[in-house]
């Protein structure tokens, strides 16, 4: 986004950023600046035990506290004519919340996310060796209850002051909700207008599956030469995105 675009006037716009594994509100600082500052509505909700919501991490936790989390913030907060976007594990809160209060979004945005089936959980939908380590990984370090942070080269962060801002922040990921699903009725989206971006250097294997998904359906995809934490590595580039809405 350049500086003339900032300055010029255009429509307001309401935006809701969810955040993916490992990680909480934070990780949108920039892009939520920038897209204010263009007078735009931004929140930035943080699931259930992850980021400054750390504390609150138990085996309680699933795939659909997290969905309750983005209905409660967006009935709550009264927001509406939403743009709902969700990066990585956001995918399948940001589907769930389109099942459950489909009047209060305008668009789905899913930014290399996970797209979720109806009654499958994520484990399942992940590469089976991807998910055999992170399970491991879950068990040696807690027993199983969360899954630890990896580097921030796992998210195509090449930048090394970018790396130790990110490393800095993440906090281990409930288990559960991966290993559980949630339901709602015909493809993820509610029939909403719906579009991915994908990423594409590198290129995040995790969410190949998801890729294809969302050709299958027909929904517009938008390429960015970037990682997979594109809202660190090039928050402008992705704040100009947003902002083309459907």
């Amino acid at each position: 986004m350049t500086e003339r675009s900032r300055g010029q006037s255009m429509p307001q716009q309401t935006f809701t950023l969810l955040h993916g594994a490992w990680h909480g509100a934070w990780c949108w600082e920039h892009v939520a600046h920038i897209l204010r500052d263009c007078g735009h509505i931004v929140t930035t909700p943080t699931q259930t035990g992850l980021g400054e919501r750390a504390d609150l991490l138990s085996a309680d936790i699933t795939l659909q506290t997290f969905v309750d989390d983005v209905v409660a913030h967006l009935t709550e907060n009264d927001l509406n004519d939403v743009i709902l976007v969700g990066h990585s594990f956001g995918g399948g809160p940001i589907s769930g919340a389109a099942a459950q209060v489909p009047e209060r979004i305008r668009e789905l945005v899913y930014l290399d996310a996970l797209l979720p089936v109806s009654g499958v959980s994520q484990s399942d939908r992940l590469p089976a060796e991807t998910w055999a380590e992170r399970k491991q990984s879950a068990m040696a370090s807690s027993g199983g209850l969360s899954i630890p942070c990896p580097p921030a080269e796992a998210f195509g962060i090449v930048d090394t002051d970018q790396q130790r801002w990110v490393e800095d922040r993440l906090t281990p990921h409930p288990t559960r909700t991966y290993e559980t699903a949630i339901h709602f009725e015909g493809a993820p989206g509610n029939g909403l207008p719906c579009r991915y971006i994908r990423p594409t250097d590198p290129a995040y294997r995790s969410a190949e599956a998801s890729v294809q998904l969302a050709r299958s359906l027909g929904w517009p995809i938008q390429e960015i030469a970037t990682g997979h934490d594109a809202m660190v590595s090039a928050p402008e580039a992705l704040a100009d995105l947003l902002e083309k809405t459907l």
